[in-house]
């Protein structure tokens, strides 16, 4: 019996007695606190009132593979090879890593509750609480080679941007090469890892983390400025309705994408492109310089101007930038 089917036994109203919990689980007392333990290790926020029992601190809404289904539209749901959603991972990344090696079609997508460990771009840690944000992969297959990926990162950025409008979040603007901000802060990333042939097939495993809503403890162990859709504007939307937006414009994306190639994406990236015209602070190779922020171009470069007015296109794997205050 997981530590995820006893958290789907509480709510955020009404308390449930550990001895509750033991007689319906068909567990003792002492297994019920070793699983509540393990939750709020987790980072699920568990609250406990004594001569009443456990509940949960704020609300929940588990992700459920029907209720995202359900939200998809026709073009995405005929794109879509397959949806797994699982309790936890160590990411969902290397969950179709594994699929990928294993012969899994283009359009599989994978879902998490949580993430032991969750990553982001140059291997920085993604934080991953319990039933709080959007933890999602997606694999999609090509024909024309590792060459035609450039840009990918443009159509993906713009997407989970679109998506989260739609969500109701109106500010979100795109950092290069893979955050969604709001005032300065990341509300989501991505994470696009590519392998194959330079001519011949290759994939895309495409990583999208949202954070949805944080978790105060999880929160302050983010070493940046952070927000998350329900502070942004985007509450009244529940993480099935989020992650069935999010997955399909995904879809809709990487169609497009391999339809058009990045060029139809670097308008839209322009539109709403957060780094364009600002001072920022170039970080490459353990050294640091300045610059300014022109424009993205079509292979999902950041043109800057260095100060002595030479202009220089950063790939996105071999630096990181940031706007200086």
């Amino acid at each position: 019996m997981s530590a995820l089917a006893l958290a789907r036994r509480l709510d955020a109203v009404r308390p449930v007695s550990g001895q509750a919990l033991a007689e319906s689980l068909g567990i003792s007392r002492a297994a019920v606190w070793k699983r509540i333990e393990s939750l709020r290790a987790a980072g699920l926020e568990i609250a406990a009132e004594g001569g009443r029992g456990y509940r949960l601190a704020h609300p929940v809404e588990w992700l459920r593979a029907d209720r995202v289904l359900a939200e998809l539209s026709p073009p995405a749901r005929a794109r879509l090879a397959a949806l797994d959603i699982h309790d936890e991972v160590d990411s969902t990344m290397a969950v179709l890593a594994r699929g990928l090696a294993a012969g899994a079609p283009s359009g599989s997508a994978c879902l998490a509750e949580h993430q032991r460990a969750g990553r982001g771009r140059r291997g920085r840690a993604w934080a991953s609480p319990l039933g709080a944000n959007l933890y999602l992969s997606l694999l999609w297959r090509f024909d024309a080679g590792l060459g035609a990926l450039a840009g990918l990162n443009l159509a993906i950025g713009v997407a989970v941007r679109d998506a989260l409008a739609r969500c109701g979040v109106a500010a979100a603007r795109l950092k290069w090469p893979n955050d969604v901000i709001v005032d300065g802060r990341k509300l989501a990333g991505v994470l696009v890892e590519a392998g194959g042939q330079w001519h011949g097939p290759c994939h895309a495993v495409v990583g999208v983390g949202v954070n949805w809503r944080m978790p105060g403890a999880a929160g302050r162990a983010i070493d940046q400025p952070w927000t998350d859709v329900d502070r942004a504007g985007g509450g009244a939307i529940d993480r099935n309705l989020g992650a069935a937006r999010v997955i399909d414009a995904l879809l809709e994306a990487l169609a497009a994408f391999e339809r058009d190639g990045a060029g139809a994406f670097v308008a839209r990236w322009h539109a709403h492109d957060a780094l364009a015209g600002q001072a920022i602070t170039v970080h490459e190779d353990g050294r640091r310089w300045t610059a300014r922020a022109l424009r993205v171009d079509a292979a999902g470069r950041l043109l800057v101007e260095r100060d002595d007015g030479t202009t220089v296109a950063l790939a996105a794997g071999e630096v990181s930038v940031r706007r200086r205050t």
